[in-house]
């Protein structure tokens, strides 16, 4: 596998890199749902033209990034890859621009679409991050009322991209999500009870319920999908995992 990029996901996928020669990982351009930036945006659409037309030409698959978030799916209904998806963002706009971008390129692609993906070495705007900074800190926290988050594990995360790669999955659209809506003051509290803070919060308008679909993920991968245990804990036990991995040596 050739990475195209250097960060958080990039460098978890190295552990796979060996074992999919013929897959280019498109793990770089616009990460952050706030991004409005045309300059961002232009820069990955360039970024994904260019690397589609490089697989084409050296019969590779293009693995690309999208998101599974509200951005693209609202919240109103499960994020399922089969229905319509109508952007709700600036930033989803953009996603589902490079996903039709793919598909008509002629390439040989699989898109996967993320939820939150959590581990060692995220970007600190990141929501976990950012919320473990505020929680200790003592806060305050701000929490939008009916917000949730689907997170997900990055060691996981390559697990379902290799065996989603290793079974041939190329030309569609898999969400790679967990498939639980936690409300973001669980995180919080869950935050909270691991570090020993009490943090302050500020509880403010907005933010909705969403909930993505991983009925595909389960039918093409129900074995490894059984055994990441994506259950209704399945949040906290992540959460342990990324504040263990923070601790001083």
């Amino acid at each position: 596998m050739e990475i195209v990029g250097r960060g958080f996901l990039a460098r978890h996928l190295r552990a796979i890199a060996h074992r999919h020669a013929d897959v280019v990982a498109l793990a770089a351009g616009v990460s952050w749902a706030a991004d409005t930036s045309d300059t961002a945006f232009g820069r990955e659409t360039a970024l994904v033209r260019d690397t589609a037309a490089r697989c084409r030409e050296t019969g590779r698959t293009l693995l690309f990034f999208s998101t599974s978030s509200a951005a693209v799916y609202g919240a109103d209904r499960p994020g399922r890859e089969s229905d319509p998806a109508v952007p709700h963002t600036p930033y989803g706009d953009h996603k589902l621009a490079l996903e039709r971008l793919l598909r008509e390129s002629g390439t040989a692609h699989l898109v996967l679409r993320l939820s939150h993906v959590v581990g060692p070495g995220q970007p600190p705007h990141q929501l976990l991050p950012s919320l473990t900074r505020l929680v200790r800190a003592g806060g305050p926290v701000r929490v939008q009322r009916h917000a949730t988050r689907d997170l997900i594990g990055v060691r996981d995360a390559v697990t379902l991209i290799d065996a989603l790669l290793s079974r041939g999955e190329r030309g569609g659209t898999v969400n790679l999500a967990s498939g639980h809506a936690v409300p973001v003051g669980d995180i919080v509290d869950h935050l909270e009870r691991r570090i020993g803070v009490a943090a302050r919060r500020e509880y403010i308008a907005g933010g909705a319920a969403h909930l993505v679909s991983v009925e595909r993920l389960r039918a093409l991968l129900p074995g490894q999908v059984a055994a990441l245990g994506f259950d209704a804990g399945y949040h906290r036990r992540v959460i342990d995992s990324f504040l263990a991995e923070r601790q001083p040596a």
